[in-house]
């Protein structure tokens, strides 16, 4: 029995924030969109056009306050081929929010708070 992966999730406040925010931060596009036949949520998957892994932002109607996020210690990983810009567009998009200089990474944050690693293709 082998495994593979497909998808992770996350639940968004503001949809269309995030979809912005995944398409200039990291050049993800929308693959495939689901609406709930009732409007209560919206399920959009984001895709690197690379792999295909992708990401499923979720989008609750009626969900007005932010996720509590614990600890935070949940996050993304993605690899970058240009390391160097990368950080350049991050940081004039003003989204990083942890470098670690020594072990050549960083972090951005998403309009949720939530935590993107960002690592140099080795």
């Amino acid at each position: 029995m082998k495994f593979t992966f497909d998808h992770n999730n996350i639940n968004v406040l503001d949809l269309e924030k995030s979809l912005d925010f995944y398409k200039k931060a990291l050049g993800f596009v929308e693959t495939r969109r689901k609406h709930a036949s009732d409007g209560s949520f919206i399920l959009v998957f984001l895709g690197d056009e690379t792999t295909g892994h992708k990401l499923e932002l979720t989008w609750l109607k009626d969900r007005t306050e932010a996720y509590d996020l614990g600890e935070n210690e949940f996050h993304l990983a993605v690899v970058t081929d240009d390391y160097a810009g990368a950080h350049e567009l991050h940081k004039e998009m003003d989204c990083i929010c942890y470098e670690n200089e020594p072990m050549g990474l960083y972090f951005i944050m998403d309009p949720d708070e939530y935590w993107i690693e960002i690592l140099p293709r080795k």
